[in-house]
């Protein structure tokens, strides 16, 4: 029997469930993956209109071997909850590998766990790691040792099946890729800002835009108290 993996995903309201249910379908099919998933208090989360619930006390977990962060719209607010911040740091700090897919590396960051790394973001706000000494990698998953990021939200299928050769080792992922049928071909391309048609990287850049000022705000205080902690 392979030996048990702890995989702890952190939940907070707003994230973005595909960041967290897409490495969560994969990684729950690994031999020997145990995951839990747990927000601050056990409190239900709210996730693109989805609700989750019966989740794990963040705070009543004691360990695990992978800490995998998702991103979303209310990474804002969590990067300055303090509660589960602490959670993140602690678990973070003694974890073999420190992950996330999306903005889920901002939080990571913002704990103070990427310091001199290179991680991976949406293409959106990847511009705000460097206030955390990170450098940015624009690449769909990063690895620098035991850190392991995706970028933007589907990026966590590709992201799941690097972290899962690394972890299970490649033939596991593979049979998980395979039983899943992971084979994207999607009907035109785009995916990318650079791939994307102009008129309409501006249609979803001025999206973006209406939560530019709120994150950046969010992430500079972030790195103040991080600052502030030495």
């Amino acid at each position: 029997m392979a030996q048990a993996c702890h995989i702890v995903f952190p939940l907070y309201d707003g994230v973005t469930q595909l960041d967290f249910t897409a490495p969560h379908q994969f990684f729950n099919r690994m031999p020997g993956a145990v995951t839990t998933v747990a927000s601050v208090g056990g409190a239900d989360v709210e996730a693109d209109g989805l609700v989750f619930t019966r989740l794990a006390d963040l705070s009543a977990v004691e360990r695990c071997d992978v800490l995998c962060v998702p991103g979303g719209l209310g990474t804002t607010a969590a990067m300055l909850d303090e509660t589960f911040m602490a959670a993140i740091r602690r678990l973070g700090c003694e974890a073999r590998y420190v992950t996330s897919v999306c903005t889920g590396s901002l939080i990571l960051a913002a704990a103070g766990l990427l310091e001199g790394r290179r991680a991976a973001c949406h293409w959106a706000w990847r511009d705000l790691l460097p206030l955390f000494g990170v450098e940015v990698d624009e690449a769909r998953v990063s690895r620098d040792g035991p850190v392991i990021t995706g970028g933007g939200v589907t990026a966590g299928l590709d992201f799941a099946l690097v972290a899962g050769a690394e972890i299970f080792g490649e033939d596991a992922a593979r049979a998980v890729q395979l039983g899943l049928e992971y084979s994207p071909s999607p009907p035109f391309v785009g995916g990318r800002p650079e791939e994307a048609p102009p008129h309409i990287l501006s249609q979803v850049s001025a999206r973006m835009a209406l939560a530019v000022e709120d994150r950046r705000a969010a992430a500079q205080e972030a790195a103040r108290r991080l600052r502030a902690r030495g």
